[in-house]
């Protein structure tokens, strides 16, 4: 006969066995649930409890099918391909050390059965990708939502890295913050720099030292630019790289090979014209992120407008051009 205590545990130690150890390509029979049981909670119950328990987890929502083959958990709270898609997302993150991204991944490898961790493989390598050395990003994201909710500034120190490959203090900042991003898979933070008075983005894997300030912070709508809150069309104009100056319109030539790039970095927000074969785009951005990105792309665009970035693209060209001459 069961004892008291296993007859109120039953009916979640029943559901942890179906979780960890069934789906529809395997179900367990109700004589290898008791096994289970037994083994690894050493919890006994008779064999006809596991049906009875199993109808009341049915009742309370859980979608747990019954044939033949045995019994299995049909339905989880995420599916094995969206697990699959967060993992990545955590494995590529930057602004995660290599043990938080691996910690992550185990937390998410839970969410399914052990049949599911075996196709995992990214865990073991998570120690090979570019990542973070700064171990206090998540309690960074902490303290900055506290700060966020609780309207105050915070102060923190900002690093760079050396050439000895470590980073080092920079720059200590009292800013007001007002929210994280993530661009480009690096963790940004937008805020308000209390000593240059204007709007930047700081990279949240360079912050260490953070500290929660009793002063209220700078209402963003007393920001200049900023009087309706967060334009988000005005903040993608900072990308592909995160600059705080004033976005502007923009005009250049593409070739046809790089049009693709194009889209993917300014998305479909823009204007492309093909005239007399030649393709005219013009883009709402930053000036500075536009310097950055078209030196990248030298051979297969040009900058027609406005002519100050114009200029400083052909300074740059003259620059590189000094350093490479034999």
């Amino acid at each position: 006969m069961e004892s008291f205590e296993p007859k109120k545990l039953a009916l979640i130690r029943i559901l942890q066995v179906l979780e960890k150890h069934s789906d529809s390509n395997h179900p367990i029979k109700h004589d290898k649930i008791v096994e289970l049981l037994k083994s690894e909670f050493d919890l006994t119950i008779e064999r006809k409890a596991i049906g009875r328990n199993i109808s009341l987890l049915n009742e309370a929502g859980y979608d747990i099918e019954t044939t033949k083959k045995g019994s299995y958990l049909s339905a989880r709270t995420f599916e094995d391909s969206e697990l699959k898609l967060l993992i990545d997302s955590v494995l590529s993150s930057k602004h995660i050390t290599p043990k938080q991204s691996k910690e992550l991944i185990e937390k998410l490898c839970s969410q399914s059965n052990k049949y599911f961790k075996k196709h995992v493989k990214n865990i073991y390598s998570v120690g090979d990708w570019n990542k973070t050395e700064n171990v206090a990003v998540f309690y960074n994201v902490e303290i900055i939502d506290e700060a966020i909710e609780s309207n105050l500034q915070i102060k923190f120190d900002y690093n760079k890295y050396g050439t000895d490959k470590k980073m080092h203090h920079s720059a200590t900042h009292v800013v007001s913050p007002y929210q994280m991003i993530l661009q480009n898979q690096r963790y940004y933070l937008m805020c308000f720099d209390e000593r240059w008075k204007h709007v930047q983005y700081f990279r949240m894997d360079r912050i260490t030292d953070i500290e929660l300030m009793d002063t209220i912070r700078t209402p963003l709508k007393s920001v200049k630019g900023f009087e309706n809150g967060i334009d988000y069309k005005r903040f993608s104009a900072s990308m592909p790289y995160m600059f705080c100056d004033e976005p502007q319109r923009i005009t250049f030539t593409a070739d046809d090979g790089v049009i693709d790039q194009v889209v993917d970095w300014f998305g479909k927000d823009i204007t492309i014209e093909r005239k007399n074969d030649t393709n005219y785009v013009s883009i709402y951005a930053s000036v500075n992120a536009m310097e950055y990105w078209a030196m990248q792309y030298l051979n297969a665009v040009e900058v027609l407008t406005p002519l100050e970035l114009r200029e400083r693209i052909k300074k740059n060209v003259q620059s590189a051009n000094e350093k490479y001459k034999d």
